[in-house]
């Protein structure tokens, strides 16, 4: 008989390990608390408990290209970024095409995961779900947990003394949805991330003074990037990764920052970060800086206090007469169907191979699906997770010792905090740790023989966007309509933006970064040459 694997979570995680879990002759059960699939990307005018909440006006950071599932390119027309109504069309075709639907039981709750008694011989678990008010209790011989890190609201209200005496009102991100109710307002938002900037901007059309308050600022990209294409199309590919994994760190720093500065200097703004090579997620936001040069936002320190009427800043000014605080502070991991221990093994923090095995468990039959966060779309990641944790389920791939597993941990960690400092996030390089998880199933794409066998096609790997068709290129699960995925990308990219057509569409020239590369050698000769000549 088939394994049984209990999926928790039908967003996007959710739906890729059903597929991964169908493509290896599993037999999926994805428990939805909800009655619709689509997790971050269903729409809800108010926020409901245990389900994370978008505001209206939600705009993907990650490009069409970049965030799709490997097998599944996004319509031609769809634009490059796309709202939160759009991506829940895109995902609804792929359940409707893949045939997950079936496999997912709505409005049922999943109460507690916990060991079987003969766990440390079967591996098993016991799931307990709740629906209609009724229980059922039903063995699985593995579970992925897909629910997500944007449900459970951080809210540090303790850090802020006098907040209790405020006498605006004050909320969460997540139960924002639009700026009607701010108009005419003064408001704080407090949090410098993609929801703390997105808000800000919106408001500050309507309201009478938006200020941000940030404690450790940070570098603020567009999505429009070098020569007018998207950010990542730009940004994310294998020889940037290629680059920063060789250059000398002062190196890599410094072209980093220079990199994050080119748009405008954020110094002028009051937005650079405290650490400025630290490759903490940037902010994404097309309109901050415009917004600020109006004056309609303004950028201010952490706030030391507040009193009846006001915030008083760690710099000592002061600001008047506040309507209303809005906590852009981000969310907590919680897993309140799971006992603490098994995520949380070491010292209360989430303890993960790979950012998705429980590394202490007697049997690898656990997986979290989509914990990691980087600089690449959550799709392509959390599809690549599951196909190795379905393969690892079923039998087909082997985790190493549990020693092995937590030196590889530590490491990790190690190498973390010198690139992302201190955070309470999973973060990771995207491209590095893609080709990690595709080694381990055999889809990391073989560089060198496709530059032997197909030159055309490796150029456009290397030195193109690390899109996800590259993991579906190669190996098992390879789809034969990767290859031309690849080469046609910028045609797909390129396409809604010309709705009028003049000239030639203008795609990037690999044959540059191919000389700038080979140039690379002759610039630190040439450097060596000056130095101990």
């Amino acid at each position: 008989m088939a394994k049984r694997v209990a999926i928790i979570g039908a967003g996007v995680s959710g739906l890729a390990a059903i597929r991964c879990c169908l493509e290896e002759g599993l037999e999926p059960t994805c428990f939805e608390r909800s009655d619709d699939m689509g997790g971050l990307w269903k729409f809800s005018e108010h926020a409901e408990e245990g389900r994370a909440s978008i505001y209206r006006s939600v705009f993907t950071n990650s490009s069409k290209e970049m965030m799709c599932f490997p097998d599944f390119p996004y319509p031609d027309d769809y634009p490059n970024y796309l709202h939160h109504s759009k991506l829940q069309e895109y995902l609804r075709a792929f359940a409707h095409t893949k045939s997950l639907l079936g496999h997912i039981r709505f409005e049922t709750l999943v109460t507690s995961v916990k060991k079987c008694p003969g766990f440390l011989v079967t591996g098993q678990w016991t799931v307990v779900t709740e629906k209609d008010g009724k229980q059922e209790s039903t063995v699985f011989d593995a579970v992925m947990i897909c629910s997500g890190h944007h449900v459970y609201p951080n809210l540090p209200t303790d850090s802020f003394p006098g907040l209790e005496q405020l006498q605006g009102n004050y909320l969460h991100s997540r139960d924002y949805k639009g700026p009607e109710a701010f108009r005419g307002k003064r408001v704080l938002v407090i949090g410098l991330g993609n929801s703390g900037s997105d808000i800000a901007v919106e408001l500050s059309r309507l309201a009478a003074q938006v200020i941000i308050s940030t404690r450790s600022g940070s570098w603020v990209m567009g999505r429009v990037w070098d020569d007018g294409y998207p950010w990542d199309m730009v940004y994310v590919t294998r020889f940037a990764s290629f680059l920063r994994n060789i250059l000398p760190s002062f190196v890599s720093d410094w072209l980093y920052v220079k990199k994050m500065n080119t748009w405008f200097k954020h110094e002028n703004y009051g937005l650079v970060p405290l650490n400025r090579p630290l490759r903490k997620e940037p902010v994404f936001n097309d309109e901050l800086p415009s917004r600020i040069l109006c004056g309609t936002v303004s950028i201010k320190p952490g706030v030391k206090k507040f009193t009846e009427t006001s915030a008083v800043f760690e710099d000592g000014t002061v600001f008047e007469a506040i309507d209303s605080v809005i906590f852009a502070t981000g969310y907590g991991y919680a897993y309140p169907f799971l006992d603490d221990s098994i995520i949380k093994s070491r010292n209360n923090e989430v303890t993960l191979y790979k950012g998705i095995f429980p590394p202490q468990l007697e049997k690898s039959t656990l997986a979290v699906i989509g914990l990691v966060q980087s600089l690449g779309a959550a799709i392509p990641t959390a599809d690549l997770q599951a196909r190795w944790a379905a393969k690892v389920f079923a039998n087909s791939c082997t985790l190493p010792t549990t020693n092995e597993m937590m030196d590889d941990i530590d490491e990790k960690m190690g190498k973390k905090l010198k690139w992302f400092g201190q955070s309470h996030t999973l973060q990771t390089d995207y491209v590095t740790y893609m080709d990690e998880l595709g080694s381990f199933i055999g889809a990391k794409p073989n560089i060198p023989w496709l530059f032997l066998t197909d030159p055309r096609l490796a150029l456009e790997v290397f030195f193109g966007p690390c899109s996800p068709y590259q993991f579906r290129l190669m190996g098992p699960g390879k789809w034969e309509g990767a290859r031309n995925a690849i080469l046609t990308q910028w045609n797909r990219t390129l396409r809604p933006t010309r709705t009028r057509a003049v000239g030639e569409a203008q795609q990037p020239h690999h044959y540059y970064n191919l000389l700038k590369m080979l140039s690379f050698p002759l610039l630190l000769l040439a450097v060596w040459l000056t130095f101990y000549s």
